[in-house]
């Protein structure tokens, strides 16, 4: 995929509407809602997830971040909670993008990459050609507890550079990302799209001081 020098923004792990319309106010092109996680910061109900992606405003697409597998299940949330994008976070198989694709017509499909080793650029070119973007983020889903996104680490920027070089798809960059590294990480890794959690709160909610400063070093000339 191409480089981009001025990136999209999605800004993950929105609370409530007052943390929607802060990211929105300062230029989020997109939201992220997290479903029940194995762990990780941000989860909320089903029914807030919902009342959420039905307040925010057309041109800001709403991420529904899901850790399930089961294309039925995937499906049904996505009927129920009325996004537009369905992030997982988990590897599904070969077979389950097609029944995806078939069930959700006009839903954008983005696979979430862990760039954990060396075998993170094989699945992302296996699963390239099956979605409508990676998000290259800093996971262990080996580990004894899975970590499946927001755990505010960063992972090896030249591997999601030879990711983003290597597929035909956008490709956005998440895990430790904030107002202070953003601007290093544009520059090396010129994805698609960036994704922040961690990198915007102060404990649990959205700083509007961090939020400011991230999209200002985001939108600033090289």
């Amino acid at each position: 995929m191409q480089p981009t020098k001025r990136p999209k923004v999605k800004v993950c792990c929105i609370q409530n509407m007052d943390e929607a319309w802060t990211a929105i106010r300062y230029g989020a092109a997109a939201l992220g809602l997290v479903s029940e996680m194995p762990s990780g910061p941000g989860t909320i109900p089903d029914e807030r997830m919902r009342e959420i992606a039905r307040a925010i405003p057309p041109g800001v697409s709403r991420f529904l971040l899901t850790s399930k597998t089961d294309p039925a299940a995937i499906i049904e949330q996505q009927k129920r909670i009325g996004v537009d994008t369905i992030q997982l976070v988990d590897r599904v198989t070969e077979s389950a993008y097609a029944i995806l694709r078939s069930a959700m017509p006009g839903v954008q499909i983005v696979q979430v990459i862990h760039v954990t080793g060396a075998d993170a650029l094989d699945l992302a070119l296996a699963a390239a050609p099956h979605v409508d973007a990676l998000l290259l983020d800093s996971g262990n889903p080996g580990a004894a507890i899975r970590e499946l996104g927001g755990t505010g680490r960063l992972h090896d920027w030249l591997a999601s550079r030879k990711i983003r070089e290597a597929v035909n798809v956008p490709v956005f960059l998440a895990g430790g990302l904030n107002a202070a590294n953003v601007a290093e990480a544009i520059q090396r890794v010129s994805p698609y799209g960036l994704d922040v959690c961690n990198g915007l709160r102060v404990g649990s909610r959205l700083d509007e001081r961090q939020v400011a400063a991230f999209f200002e070093a985001v939108f600033s000339p090289p």
